[in-house]
Parts: C-alpha cells; sequence; structure tokens
C-alpha cells in the first residue's frame, strides 16, 4: 500500500485517503439493511471508542508534530500549537453557531444554528457532516507534511492516521441511518443520508493537503487547527452523547481502548 502510494501526488493520496474513510461511514450506514434497531449499549461502547481514536490521533499524529516541528521556528516552541488549536475550536464553535444542523438523540426544536424549516433528516446529517470536515482535514494535513518533506512526518503515519479515522466513521454512519429508518424511512433513503453525511471528508481533505503543499509555513499551524477542531468535536458531542444512555462505564471504557488502537498504529507505523 505505501508502494503504491508513493507513486501519487500528494493530493492524491489525500483524496483516496478521504475516499476511504468514507467507505467506513457508507459500511456503517448500510447496516440499515440488516436491522433499524441498535443495542444502545454498544452505541455507546462504540461512540466511546470513536471519541478514544479521536483523542488520541489529535495528540501523536497532530500536536505532537506540530510542536516538534515549531522547535525550528522563531517563534517560542509552543506558540504555533497553540494558536492553531485553539483556531480549530473556535472555528468549529462558529460553524455550530451559524449552520443549522440537529445531533443525534435530540428533538427537532433542540436544533442549532440558524433557524429553518430545513427536514429532520437534513439537520442529522448536517451535524455530522460539519464535525466530519476536521478529520478530512486532519487527514490532508498529514499527507501534505509528508509532501513538503517534514522530519516528523511520513507517509506511514498519515495511513495510520487515515485507518484509525476510518474505524471511528463506522458509528457515525449508524447514528444517522438507523433512526431516520425508524421514523419510517425507507432502507435506501436512510442509507443515502447516512453515507451522505461523510462526502466532506475527501474534499476537505484535499483542501488540507493543498494548503500546506501552496503554503509550507502554515503546517504547524494546520495540524493543531486539526487537533483543535477534533478535540472540540469530542468534548461539545461525542462524549456526552456516549454518556447521555446511561452505559457510562462501557462508553469510557470504549474510549480506553480507542486511545490505545490509535496510540499503537500511530507509533507503530508512524
Amino acid at each position: 500500500m505505501v508502494d503504491f502510494l508513493q507513486d501519487l501526488s500528494p493530493v492524491v493520496q489525500a483524496l483516496l485517503a478521504g475516499i476511504f474513510t468514507w467507505s467506513f461511514t457508507a459500511l456503517g450506514a448500510a447496516s440499515v439493511f440488516l436491522t433499524k434497531e441498535i443495542n444502545r449499549k454498544f452505541l455507546d461502547t462504540m461512540l466511546g471508542f470513536a471519541a478514544g481514536v479521536m483523542i488520541a490521533a489529535s495528540h501523536w499524529s497532530l500536536l505532537s508534530p506540530a510542536i516538534e516541528m515549531s522547535s525550528l521556528k522563531e517563534v517560542p516552541v509552543w506558540f504555533p500549537a497553540t494558536v492553531g488549536f485553539l483556531l480549530g475550536g473556535l472555528f468549529l464553535r462558529g460553524i455550530d453557531e451559524l449552520f443549522p444542523h440537529l445531533q443525534y438523540g435530540r428533538l427537532s426544536k433542540d436544533a442549532e444554528g440558524i433557524k429553518t424549516s430545513w427536514q429532520r433528516s437534513t439537520l442529522l446529517v448536517l451535524a455530522v457532516t460539519l464535525h466530519n470536515i476536521p478529520e478530512g482535514l486532519a487527514i490532508g494535513v498529514a499527507f501534505g507534511a509528508v509532501a513538503v518533506g517534514s522530519a516528523s512526518a511520513n507517509l506511514a503515519g498519515a495511513l495510520a492516521l487515515t485507518i484509525g479515522i476510518g474505524i471511528q466513521n463506522f458509528p457515525e454512519g449508524l447514528v444517522i441511518s438507523l433512526p431516520l429508518r425508524r421514523e419510517g424511512m425507507a432502507c435506501s433513503k436512510s442509507f443515502f443520508y447516512g453515507q451522505a453525511s461523510a462526502i466532506v471528508e475527501p474534499i476537505a481533505a484535499v483542501v488540507g493537503a493543498g494548503s500546506v503543499i501552496l503554503v509550507e509555513s502554515i503546517l504547524p499551524y494546520a495540524l493543531a487547527f486539526a487537533a483543535g477542531a477534533m478535540i472540540f468535536v469530542v468534548i461539545e458531542e461525542i462524549i456526552p452523547e456516549s454518556q447521555r444512555g446511561g452505559n457510562a462505564s462501557l462508553a469510557t471504557m470504549g474510549a480506553m481502548i480507542g486511545f490505545v488502537v490509535m496510540m499503537i498504529l500511530d507509533v507503530s507505523f508512524g
């Protein structure tokens, strides 16, 4: 796999990686063809797992390389990581305030963002779509870092990040397609909405890779930006949702396992 990707441009690498992570969301959404119900304990465990993967990826694959790259710059070593991280969180906060969306398990009246008459299905898809943006950016920036020859980045590490994000995308497809199916929507349409929530990842991956290639100096800021955006999603949405079903212990253990899996992937291949 590494040999195959080495012969491609970094933007194409990022695009393929984004398509790979999207496919896991589509796989989760495809569960709608098998059932319209999901065990809450399983869902909470998977959400916890996703949170653990994203936290580990934010540190091992994004923040740590950003800090290492900053050691050769004129600004304090902590500055790019701090600025990028906070901007990533502020970016997601701004998106939440601006774009109408509805988090999983909430009533339509609890929709966030600008008030609209859009259907519940559209609002549900937008919620996951908006939160998939930082994942796509993280993948793209990781491949872009390899392209510009950063000593802190390599292709195997970018692949490890891609695999980790792909695995945690599985439950995201579930939490869109199955609720829509339970509400009476056809299987095919529920699947379509579920997989559509991750279409933004290949696009964001290409944007992330292209940005750091064009402006190499922003690389540590871009890595930290993706980390901040991902942590915002974890704290604001994934962890609270994993705890709402009364399975806090399972969700917590899922997060621990997810963190370890992503850490192993990054340390082994990074």
